[in-house]
């Protein structure tokens, strides 16, 4: 089929610019424009929430209502419309007592007790929403547990036997660290037949629903974002559980690394920061540290010691236990360090203790900033991401480009994004250790400052970095080939990772 006349619809609980908690909206947000550009006809459909309505985008009503079964009875659902700056028309799935709230999905550390209902009711939407704006996609591409029912629906949902002109659905699994679980007595509450969907084969997960398994076992293909996690999901160690089920779905299980936005992650002309700069001219970083040094307020002396940074939520995903294990000995290393994020109370807290007992060394700002994030990417001149496991990544990309220096653990994305440096022949794009262990990060963080003295060496990782290519183009291409091998049989078969 040409890519002119392919028709997908992306449907998620977040895109960047309208709703962002994490990575999955900078994929949402920039994927569909890159399909765009190869000639597809893509369309997104988002829950509405009150976030979005505060930002003044321009949307408007459709002026048309669907019917959305919740358990036994059924929910009116308002929809709305924008167009992005690429042109791609968005939809907006209303009811102000599911969306109309603070948050995305939950409040402090609780998530919303009602969320089973809140993105059934949104899947149901979704999937009558062709029929309000006369349009109909070849293919449905959902991300993540809160759209995990969807493709479950199409096999039969309540009342409603599947169809043999259904469209066809690819799931994306951007982290299987959230299956989006749900007590089984509640399972009435997805419009599915119990006897026919709450087994082994179906939404039973050790006893409970799981939205996530849903998009994995019912959706036509399922993708996650990048090659190495494709593999490690596989694995026990890595699968949560699900291995097994992965395994099962291993001819269509597909690893497509994420891109990034170069349009809004390039010093060479980000308005967030001190001075712009590019591979011919560096002068511009050198501004950008001291810019950075003199709004966290450290010691001016660190201008001359290398500055590390982690930009991270705090959780125990990212490894902050690594970092909290090992983090008097880096201050004590002469060096400075810049921390943004929030989350995880204790480690909140244990990161601003640190830096008072090492004052002008340190400082953490508690919350998520995305000027700042671009400054301290471009002021830093390394970046640490000890993960305990990575799907993807962003955060190092983004380093690569502005010449931050990744240390990494390899894992996931990270292990498919950063080359460890090779003294002998200077490639690389940064340094990588691969035990969970405080003592291997503190390793790798060792090797890395002892390059950094090397000015001559230090350039050359920088400018391999800078110079690596992460954008969408490529990424958009596979997921093309994807959608093809699922909506056409005969077409050449996709290798899996």
């Amino acid at each position: 089929m040409p890519n002119k006349s392919l028709r997908i619809l992306f449907v998620s609980s977040e895109a960047a610019p309208y709703a962002k908690t994490g990575g999955l909206a900078d994929v949402t947000g920039s994927l569909p424009a890159a399909l765009k550009a190869l000639g597809v006809d893509v369309r997104q459909v988002l829950p509405y929430y009150r976030s979005i309505r505060e930002k003044g985008f321009p949307i408007q009503s459709l002026d048309e209502q669907v019917d959305a079964p919740v358990g036994a009875g059924t929910l009116k659902a308002w929809l709305f419309e924008t167009t992005t700056d690429a042109g791609i028309p968005v939809y907006f799935v209303d009811r102000l007592d599911f969306f109309d709230r603070p948050q995305l999905y939950g409040e402090g550390s609780r998530d919303y007790g009602d969320n089973l209902e809140r993105f059934s009711f949104f899947c149901h939407a979704a999937r009558r929403l062709p029929e309000v704006i006369k349009w109909r996609p070849h293919l449905i591409h959902c991300h993540d547990w809160q759209t995990g029912l969807l493709p479950a629906l199409h096999k039969g949902a309540r009342g409603q036997g599947a169809s043999s002109d259904r469209p066809k659905s690819v799931f994306t699994i951007h982290n299987i660290g959230y299956p989006g679980l749900f007590p089984q007595d509640r399972f009435g509450v997805t419009g599915l037949s119990r006897d026919d969907f709450f087994n082994s084969r179906g939404l039973e997960y050790y006893g409970w629903i799981s939205l996530l398994k849903s998009g994995i076992v019912f959706s036509d293909a399922v993708t996650t974002v990048s090659p190495t996690y494709a593999r490690e999901i596989q694995t026990p160690e890595y699968g949560m559980g699900m291995d097994g089920i992965l395994r099962q779905r291993q001819a269509r299980l597909y690893g497509i690394l994420n891109g990034a936005d170069y349009e809004v992650w390039d010093p060479g002309k980000d308005p967030h920061i001190a001075q712009t700069y590019d591979p011919d001219d560096m002068t511009g970083k050198r501004a950008c540290k001291q810019a950075l040094i003199q709004e966290m307020g450290l010691d001016s002396n660190r201008e001359n010691r290398p500055l590390l940074a982690m930009i991270s939520r705090f959780d125990s995903q990212k490894g902050l236990d690594l970092f909290l294990a090992i983090m008097d000995a880096l201050l004590q290393m002469d060096v400075g360090v810049v921390v943004l994020g929030a989350g995880d109370g204790h480690v909140e807290w244990s990161i601003q203790e640190g830096f008072r007992r090492h004052p002008g060394r340190g400082a953490v700002y508690i919350g998520f900033h995305d000027a700042l994030a671009h400054r301290i990417m471009a002021g830093a001149d390394m970046l640490l991401v000890p993960s305990r496991y990575e799907p993807c990544g962003l955060t190092q990309i983004y380093a690569l480009k502005y010449g931050t220096v990744p240390v990494v653990r390899g894992t996931g994305g990270l292990e498919d994004t950063v080359q460890s440096y090779a003294p002998a022949t200077g490639e690389g794009n940064g340094f990588k250790f691969y035990p969970y262990d405080a003592q291997a990060l503190f390793g790798a963080v060792r090797e890395a400052v002892a390059v950094y003295y090397r000015s001559d060496a230090w350039g050359r990782l920088m400018t391999n970095g800078m110079g690596a290519d992460f954008s969408w183009e490529v990424s958009a291409q596979r997921y093309l080939d994807v959608y093809a091998s699922v909506l056409d049989p005969s077409a050449p078969r996709v290798s899996t990772p």
